[in-house]
């Protein structure tokens, strides 16, 4: 196989999670005191960098950490919301199958991944490293790679936002965009991604033997 580890993000990855960001968005504009965002500009701000996105809208950084935590919590709240992508179950189980290393890296809580991709998927997973910061996904990749001994020449990191691509970049990792999440195609591309995938079923045919 090209690649011995997949990690994977979550939100926007696995889970068809926008849709109910987009509903509570305005919602944590009004407590966290930053600009609230106009359906209209949605897909607009699809191809905005999170770093870029909390500039233009005015999120004051000190207030993430606090934020993020209400996020989850929000989430857990209504995780009944948040569905699977069409095709994860069959993808994550075709990879398994082949021998692959799977493991999750998200910014959201371990509680929420595990409820949200179920117990079936679960059992496929090695390792899940979760409660990243929004620009902290580079030293969690490292641990995955260390606990499942794995060198970044043989992971790849799957994700649908352009901070996943420079978190993969930073430990020497392959970077897989996904077409259907967070971040608009185009702008994902502009990465230049080992791997580009537009279905789930391309993610199983391209990464098993």
């Amino acid at each position: 196989m090209k690649y011995k580890l997949a990690i994977f993000d979550f939100d926007g990855t696995l889970a068809d999670s926008l849709p109910w960001a987009a509903s509570v968005v305005n919602e944590f504009a009004d407590q966290y005191g930053f600009q609230r965002i106009d359906p209209h500009d949605h897909e607009m701000l699809r191809n905005f960098e999170a770093k870029q996105l909390m500039q233009h809208l005015g999120v004051k950084m000190w207030k993430v950490p606090q934020m993020a935590m209400h996020v989850r919590r929000r989430m857990a709240e209504e995780i009944d919301k948040i569905p699977l992508f069409p095709g994860v179950d069959a993808m994550l189980q075709r990879l398994a199958a082949a021998g692959m290393i799977l493991s999750v890296v998200s910014s959201n809580s371990e509680a929420n991944v595990r409820q949200v991709i179920g117990p079936r998927n679960v059992a496929l997973i090695r390792d899940f490293d979760c409660g990243a910061s929004v620009f902290g996904k580079a030293p969690k990749l490292k641990a995955v790679m260390k606990r499942c001994r794995v060198e970044p020449a043989q992971a790849i990191l799957i994700g649908d936002e352009i901070r996943d691509g420079k978190a993969a970049r930073k430990v020497e990792m392959a970077f897989g965009a996904v077409g259907w999440g967070y971040t608009n195609p185009e702008a994902l591309q502009a990465l230049a991604p080992e791997e580009y995938f537009t279905t789930m079923e391309e993610i199983a045919e391209r990464l098993t033997p």
